[in-house]
């Protein structure tokens, strides 16, 4: 099946049906804006819209009473919301509606499904015209004269688009005898908007017919029905999308596109043969039946005691009969778990020796049932079921038979005065009775459309209330209050089969429940899944849990897919403890990634099945497929052996909050004392204002507040770093957060501890929290006393860590309850010692790489200056230093800190699997990309050297101490002597070497200091070589560098995940011409600086472009080489540009410079960013690069 092709053409043509649709509706005034009213010379068999034409657009007859119907609509609706909903909801039902039957004709015709046995969208020849516009008289459409006289005129004006609509609505019609609840009769105003083309190879049908390959349609060469679903799904992404996009509550409109997610068929496949299939054949043994089913789990090996209660449960299923089999999916979406049980219930049949033809009437009538809160979705079970049947049964069209599929409805426009109208033929017993029971179910469906199959309906006496709407008395005329007592008996007629399989109890319950967290829903929703749902009320998945559990006979079986949550959340504990009152029979695990139309990790599911009883000591089969990184991945990991386990409900019992942590054994790991036992929770800081209390250290300078290191999440990282943050601790700040609820205490944040990343992908990395660090809730913390706080690290950062704590919390978020449950053994003095010993080298070692680069607070220098000191031996000549001999130095460094911390890891692991005996389920060995450590890697260390170096030439570092030398306050420069940094804090960028002191000058500069005069041409040779820009020397490729890409370098390595980009170079930037650039550091910015970069810098720049225009130009008059002019004529150009720019930039850069800005650091990049491009007049001028990604957000 060619998804691609499905999905693309689904979404462009729901886009393009509804903007047909609206141009139809808009001739006849119905627009978004509003409903116009017909034109005064309108009259009663015509009337008139004004479309802005010359002549305005006339609609005659049914059409305008089809437009009432639609403007009665759209009113009704109205009065739920507003216009404008109500105008997008009709159109879009209208464009669905008339999707959903394109799709079944074609379904059909391609299939040779419909009466007529004439293809109605396509031809069988392959010519564009279908054959029903070619021969419209042989398709059985019951034509009136009238009828088959326009054709032929319409066929006659070669107005073939025409003749079309008009034959498919017939054929639609048609297709009401047979199919009435897909092709309801459309003389109203569905039929009036209905705007489609053949001749148009830009429309609907030309792209339904020629994009998707007809084999994914034909049954017989392996098409299948599911080809609707996969529509559907499709269809609804956009709205989906822009559901998931808006703020707000989602609507009871909305769930059904949110929530819809068309299972995947391996999937629906494992459900339905392993509840359905299992129910039959633990009743009716028999292999060959059993071997067709490719995804069936044999029952686990069970003791014999558990055998012998087995034994009785597979007694009533032997006497069972195929017809007394009830299955439903009360969440059936387009029917796809409907359509493969009508696959499994048949060779049920066949297996019981019922003919084919007999089998599809009996599944249709007793044994498939089905409910959705979507109309539409319910319509395609519908069209899915009747088609499956079909292929069983070639006259299944002609016997009048109706699925037990339905569209839940709501009771709230049922006029209730009307039922005493009802029971005529009812005694009055009867008739109070079943007025009694009528109301009840009245009020049960009310809203029903905002629950769903969540309602639980009480059991009537449902024959009592057939024979009571039957049998209806108005006397002897028709007054008011009889008026629409024919359409309130059929909707009532309705209900009432709803209210029949809503309430009955079935032996298999199959179905995927919509994911939504009920937080998200209606008030309605939320109140009702809290009142009747307590123990699953957080997602709508987990109440189906519960309800799909209330929907079974004893000893049925309940085949679901979910999210995995329920199986290991604290919040679903009360679910688990209820669910271990069932047996489970089997599980998969799937986690991420299990559907392919869904990326990411966020959505993390699980398929089992469950049997309505209780054995004790029922063992069930697990398989973990989790590692497959997609759909089919998994599937094929289904049938490793290796990743299934057998527990029982008895292994569960010891793992905390009762967790289905299947793989591990419960009794013996969780038999050790908690970790909450050696220390305790840390609590968290909450400043409620992020923006305003937190900034990256390096944002700050010289400041007027108190702050304090601040763990903050970030990247995850084992041992050591992840010290980006800084938070104000002033009094004032500390109030506040106090007032809110989130202030952590001074004498927690004294202490060390240990901290990890509160949301991760499942590979925790926890690393030591240092003393005087506060922390928030993205990085949840436990307070450790020194006497454990190295071996519980370094358990943590084990093995043996995430295969427990798996057990405990598999989801992406790990809190510090569930780390203090985490079962530390008793370790020995030994090899508490040794372990201690390894802890502390692995923090020694990722410490020292974290300080190695400048965005660490405790950075010093950078690896390719101090390791010159280092290794002095090597280095004897300090006007001679080598810089890739340097870079040797350093990755030599870095190969040892990352063997050393791979080994001590792999001992610790080594260690820690001994001590819980898990050495069948792990093993020591770390892979490369799992150590936290850096190895060096030759364009970035160079590239983080260019960036000391300009460091230095600002002064924030010194080549005569080490750290951080200025970031505010007052300046020394008796602290640099032996090099230099720059007086004014401007440092211009030139395209070509037109300054003495531009960056490239200075740079140079700087390497002629670090590493000596005579090593100046190597290493810079060195330099360019790995930075890799285009350029012919060394100094070209450097200046190119910084030209293009160095500032971009500054803010990505200024940058932190989850905050944005907090550069401390600045880049005054002209624009693609770059006609000027220069770099300002933040911590020297004064009022003047604007000005001094317009007056010193730009005009000079301008200067320089004036002279070198002069010069070209002087060359073109006056050279005979006729290359030399070329190139000449080449550069005036280019410099004339850059002088355009250059003075359009004087403009902006001008009102600035006048304005003499004033920074306050402790604002943070983020607003300083926008305020020094603000003048005093309000209006912002862009002079600084990457704006628009740097500062804050224009409020």
């Amino acid at each position: 099946m060619n998804k691609t092709a499905i999905k693309n053409f689904a979404i462009w043509a729901r886009n393009r049906l509804i903007a047909d649709i609206k141009y139809r509706a808009g001739l006849m005034g119905i627009t978004e804006n509003g409903i116009a009213n017909a034109l005064p010379q309108s009259g009663s068999a015509t009337e008139f819209y004004d479309i802005g034409t010359a002549e305005p657009y006339a609609i005659n007859g049914e059409e305008i009473k089809q437009r009432r119907a639609l403007v009665d609509v759209i009113r009704a609706k109205e009065k739920d919301s507003d216009y404008a909903v109500a105008y997008k909801y009709i159109i879009e039902e209208v464009a669905y509606t008339w999707f959903n039957r394109l799709i079944a004709v074609r379904f059909m015709e391609v299939n040779d499904y419909l009466p007529s046995h004439m293809r109605a969208l396509s031809s069988e020849s392959g010519k564009t015209e279908p054959d029903i516009v070619t021969n419209p008289f042989d398709a059985e459409l019951n034509l009136s004269s009238a009828e088959e006289e326009k054709i032929i005129a319409l066929k006659r004006d070669n107005k073939l688009d025409e003749a079309f609509r008009m034959l498919f609505i017939k054929q639609c019609n048609s297709l009401n005898e047979i199919l009435p609840a897909l092709f309801e009769k459309t003389s109203d105003y569905t039929e009036l908007l209905l705007n489609l083309s053949v001749i148009d190879q830009d429309g609907v049908v030309y792209h339904l017919v020629h994009d998707i390959p007809e084999e994914d349609f034909n049954v017989s060469e392996g098409g299948q029905v599911e080809i609707i679903g996969w529509m559907y799904q499709y269809y609804n992404t956009e709205p989906k999308n822009d559901a998931f996009a808006k703020k707000g509550k989602i609507t009871k409109e909305e769930v059904p596109a949110v929530t819809q997610l068309f299972t995947p068929d391996w999937i629906v496949r494992y459900m339905v043969e392993n509840s359905l299939g299992r129910l039959w054949v633990d009743g009716h043994p028999d292999a060959d039946l059993q071997g067709r089913w490719k995804y069936y789990l044999e029952e686990a090996e069970q003791e014999p005691e558990v055998q012998a209660e087995l034994a009785k449960i597979r007694e009533e299923y032997a006497k069972l009969k195929p017809e007394d089999i009830k299955l439903i999916d009360p969440c059936m979406g387009s029917g796809h778990i409907l359509v493969y049980a009508f696959d499994v219930f048949m060779q049920i049949y066949e297996n019981a020796g019922w003919s084919a033809r007999e089998a599809a009437q009996s599944i249709v009538e007793h044994n498939i049932y089905g409910l959705d809160i979507d109309d539409r979705a319910a319509q395609l079970s519908y069209f899915a079921v009747m088609m499956k049947a079909r292929q069983y049964d070639r006259r299944i069209f002609t016997r009048g038979m109706r699925p037990n599929v339905y569209a839940i409805q709501e009771s709230n426009g049922i006029n209730r005065e009307q039922l005493k109208y009802f029971g005529a033929e009812l005694d009055e017993m009867e008739k109070n009775a079943a007025i009694l029971q009528i109301e009840g179910l009245l009020d049960t469906l009310i809203d029903a459309k905002e629950y769903g199959s969540i309602l639980n309906v009480d059991e009537y006496d449902w024959d009592l209330l057939r024979r009571f709407v039957n049998s209806a008395d108005i006397g002897s005329q028709i007054s008011f209050d009889t008026y629409g007592l024919d359409e309130t008996a059929e909707k009532l007629k309705e209900l009432i089969e709803i209210g029949v399989i809503m309430a009955q109890k079935y032996d298999v319950v199959a179905t995927n429940p919509p994911y939504a967290g009920t937080s998200n829903l209606s008030a309605k929703v939320n109140n009702f899944v809290k009142k009747h749902y307590p123990d699953s009320k957080a997602d709508l998945f987990a109440v189906f849990i519960e309800r799909c559990g209330e929907m079974l006979k004893m000893n049925g079986y309940q085949a679901m897919i979910t999210m995995h949550a329920w199986m290991f959340l604290s919040g679903y504990e009360k679910l688990r403890l209820n669910l271990s009152n069932t047996d489970k029979v089997t599980l998969i695990h799937l986690g991420a990634r299990a559907f392919d139309e869904i990326s990411g990790e966020v959505v993390q599911t699980v398929a089992f099945v469950i049997r309505k009883s209780r054995i004790c000591g029922y063992c069930a089969h697990y398989l973990r497929l989790i590692d497959g990184n997609n759909q089919s991945e998994k599937e094929i990991l289904f049938f490793d052996k290796k990743l299934r386990y057998l527990a029982s409900e008895k292994n569960f019992e010891y793992i905390p909050s009762h967790r289905i942590a299947y793989w591990i054994e419960g009794e013996k790991i969780f038999a050790h004392n908690p970790i909450g036992k050696f220390c305790v929770s840390g609590g968290r800081n909450k400043t409620h204002n992020n923006d305003l209390y937190v900034r990256n250290w390096w944002e700050i300078g010289n400041s007027k507040y108190q702050w304090r290191h601040y763990d903050n999440g970030g990247s995850s990282r084992k041992w050591y770093g992840n010290c980006l943050d800084k938070v104000n601790w002033s009094a004032d700040a500390k109030g506040f957060y106090a007032s809110h609820g989130g202030l952590l205490k001074d004498e927690v944040c004294e202490q060390r501890g240990i901290s990890w990343n509160g949301i991760s992908s499942g590979n925790y990395r926890f690393k030591i929290k240092p003393a005087k660090f506060a922390f928030s809730s993205s990085s949840p913390t436990i307070i450790v006393g020194d006497t454990d706080i190295f071996s519980i690290l370094a358990l943590l950062n084990s093995k043996v860590a995430p295969y427990i704590l798996n057990a405990i919390n598999p989801t992406l978020q790990l809190n510090v309850g569930e780390v203090l449950g985490f079962p530390r053994a008793d370790i020995s003095r030994n090899k508490l010692e040794q372990i201690n010993t390894f802890a502390v080298e692995c923090i020694e070692n990722v410490k020292r790489d974290w300080d190695a680069f400048e965005t660490s607070w405790n950075f010093k220098r950078h690896p390719l200056i101090f390791i010159i000191p280092r290794n002095a031996v090597l280095f004897d000549n300090i006007d001679n230093i080598d810089l890739s001999e340097c870079y040797t130095c350093w990755e030599n460094e870095c190969n040892e800190r990352f063997n050393q911390l791979k080994a001590n890891e792999e001992e610790l692991n080594r260690i820690f699997i001994d001590i819980y005996g898990l050495q069948d389920e792990l093993t020591p060995e770390v892979e490369d990309k799992d150590v936290t450590v850096r190895k060096a890697d030759l364009q970035r260390e160079i590239k983080s050297l260019i960036s000391y170096a300009v460091g230095c030439m600002f002064g924030r570092y010194s080549l005569d101490e080490e750290g951080l030398i200025y970031a505010g306050g007052e300046w020394d420069e008796t602290r640099y002597t032996t090099f230099i940094p720059d007086k004014d804090n401007i440092i211009p960028i030139t395209d070509e070497e037109y300054l003495e002191d531009d960056i490239v000058s200075r740079f140079c500069t700087w390497i002629k200091t670090a590493f000596g005069a005579k090593s100046l041409e190597t290493n810079l040779d060195f330099i360019a070589k790995a930075l890799g820009n285009k350029g012919d020397t060394s100094r070209e490729i450097i200046r190119n560098y910084f030209l293009n890409d160095f500032f971009k370098d500054h803010c990505n390595t200024y940058s932190v995940t989850g905050s944005g980009k907090r550069p401390i170079y600045w880049l005054f930037d002209s624009g693609k011409q770059n006609g000027f650039k220069a770099l300002v550091y933040l911590h020297r910015y004064n009022a003047d600086t604007i000005g001094n970069v317009r007056v010193d810098y730009l005009y000079r720049m301008q200067r320089v472009y004036e002279s070198e225009i002069g010069r070209m130009q002087d060359t073109i008059d006056n050279s005979k080489n006729s290359r030399e002019v070329s190139l000449a004529t080449k550069r005036k150009e280019k410099l004339q540009k850059q002088l355009k720019e250059c003075r359009e930039y004087d403009e902006k850069i001008g009102h600035l410079a006048l304005s003499r800005i004033e920074l306050d650091l402790d604002d943070g990049v983020k607003v300083n960013y926008r305020k020094v491009q603000t003048a005093t007049d309000g209006k912002f001028y862009e002079i600084l690069a990457d704006s628009k990604n740097i500062m804050t957000k224009e409020k």
